[in-house]
């Protein structure tokens, strides 16, 4: 974002609006931590804010303050649209493509008048928002939604509520700070974040500690489901709908089972495979180490993208048809996936 954009902002925030925040389809920490915060920020400010989300969130997401406010599209699209039609700006935060919001709400989103703004970390951003702040280098959306609001300058705003919120997505988008986006400005942020008297080890026991028998059975299982294709340097999960059934699968439980395949020695891209019946799917969840860019790959093969270590996709091809194209779109990438490999 511009300077000048900045100050258009500013002009735009310093009278009461009516304001959506729109997160991304199956909400992580980040989407619902940058959400939340902007949203007790936007309502210190005086403004009318609500959050929309596509769909639902995990269950180690709902602690977060103001969880209980978000309007969830799908479950509720006649409130939903109208709160969006009614906005003045409508913020879109950890995504950068409108069709992440699933078809529905793309649509309702199109016929939308308001403003739209953009802050996401994540590669390529298409061109639909007035106001674009967007920088991969970013850990996660919360670190970059941090920035912005000292860019505004409306720092003294934050609270221990909106702390809690930016330091969830900032912990969850790094792994416990241990991915390669994770820098010293990170762990700046993290910092100055930890004065306004938030519970980090609680965050931390709410988000990665809070297993169910059955979560973990399921791990099992897809860990019984790993395979390793050494000549590629890859390893991959598969897990059915039935699979997920025998385990009483939940939203948010697969969370986390693809880094198991990257763990791997030699491994440097992992991918997970999870049917989903009811959306007629397989989603993809691609991760790697070094120069090799999932990004890329996910955009190029499955109708997905993220970040260069990290994305997303899908296919509507059955689960064995989609990993036999994996499979066989592996050898095009032999070269890369082995100069990876150091």
């Amino acid at each position: 974002m511009k300077m000048n954009d900045l100050q258009q902002v500013k002009q735009w925030l310093a009278e009461p609006k009516n304001i959506a925040i729109v997160s991304h389809r199956n909400p992580d920490g980040d989407a619902y931590g940058s959400s939340l915060a902007l949203f007790h920020l936007l309502k210190n400010m005086g403004h009318t804010v609500h959050v929309v989300s596509p769909n639902d969130c995990p269950d180690f997401l709902k602690w977060l303050p103001g969880q209980d406010e978000i309007v969830v599209f799908e479950q509720d699209q006649q409130h939903a649209e109208k709160l969006l039609h009614k906005a003045d700006l409508i913020f879109t935060l950890d995504f950068n493509a409108l069709h992440r919001v699933g078809d529905q709400m793309e649509k309702a989103l199109n016929a939308c008048s308001g403003m739209f703004l953009m802050i996401d970390h994540h590669e390529q951003p298409d061109d639909y928002a007035a106001y674009t702040l967007s920088d991969p280098t970013y850990s996660s959306t919360c670190e970059l939604l941090y920035q912005f609001i000292e860019r505004i300058g409306e720092l003294e705003r934050i609270n221990t509520d909106i702390a809690t919120c930016l330091y969830t997505g900032i912990v969850t988008d790094t792994g416990s700070f241990k991915y390669a986006a994770t820098d010293a400005q990170t762990h700046l942020t993290a910092a100055a974040l930890m004065k306004y008297d938030i519970q980090h080890s609680i965050i931390h026991n709410k988000i990665f500690d809070s297993n169910s028998v059955q979560r973990l059975q399921l791990l099992g299982k897809a860990l019984q489901n790993l395979t390793e294709l050494p000549a590629y340097h890859t390893a991959y999960i598969s897990l059915s709908q039935n699979e997920l059934n025998n385990f009483n699968y939940k939203k948010g439980d697969t969370e986390g089972f693809v880094n198991y395949a990257l763990s791997l020695a030699n491994v440097v891209f992992a991918v997970i495979f999870i049917e989903d019946q009811k959306q007629g799917i397989i989603k993809m969840s691609f991760r790697s180490k070094g120069n090799f860019s999932v990004n890329e790959f996910a955009r190029k093969n499955f109708n997905g993208g993220g970040h260069h270590n990290a994305a997303g996709g899908k296919s509507e091809d059955s689960l064995s048809a989609t990993i036999e194209k994996f499979k066989e779109l592996l050898p095009l990438y032999k070269n890369e996936l082995h100069a990876a490999n150091v």
